[in-house]
């Protein structure tokens, strides 16, 4: 090969070679940022499944049912609060790990699945009775984020259902 020829192919690595290779490179950056992303939301799934385990260990509480439990001794009472204390503090990890304003779509839909768990929590009277004590010292943005679900409680967004479909 002459020497204009090697100069040649060197223009054609430069020019297509390294923009490829850029390419390459954030596609590969993209991959793992979203690979951390479900490794993050895996772990939170975990700690969940771990906190429903513990909420099946003490049926005497009804922590299943939708509606407060009543005529709790005090041991029960105080057992409960752990719990809630342990779900609250689940909760803060899920959403300092997994909330964003912007999201992509995967992202949104798994962020829907740990809203859906802390509207269903906030519809239990006694849960919502604790939180307060539960987030005394909690940030201020993710305290009107809390109260603007609290509000919402029980009613169903339409506008997120029909996304989901």
């Amino acid at each position: 090969m002459t020497l204009e020829t090697w100069e040649l192919l060197s223009y054609v690595v430069t020019v297509v070679g390294l923009p490829l290779a850029i390419a390459v490179f954030l596609y590969e950056k993209q991959k793992e940022r979203e690979n951390e992303y479900e490794e993050v939301y895996q772990l939170l799934s975990d700690n969940y499944q771990d906190f429903q385990k513990v909420a099946l260990v003490n049926p005497d509480l009804r922590l299943f049912s939708s509606e407060e439990t009543v005529q709790l001794t005090k041991e029960q009472k105080e057992r409960m609060l752990i719990i809630f204390d342990m779900l609250v503090s689940l909760f803060e990890r899920a959403y300092l790990l997994m909330y964003d304003e912007k999201m992509t779509p995967e992202q949104l839909r798994r962020w829907h699945s740990w809203e859906d768990y802390m509207r269903d929590w906030c519809r239990r009277a006694d849960f919502r009775a604790a939180l307060p004590m539960l987030l005394e010292g909690e940030d201020p943005e993710r305290q009107r984020v809390r109260r603007r679900r609290e509000r919402a409680g029980g009613r169903a967004d339409s506008r997120r259902a029909a996304e989901r479909v």
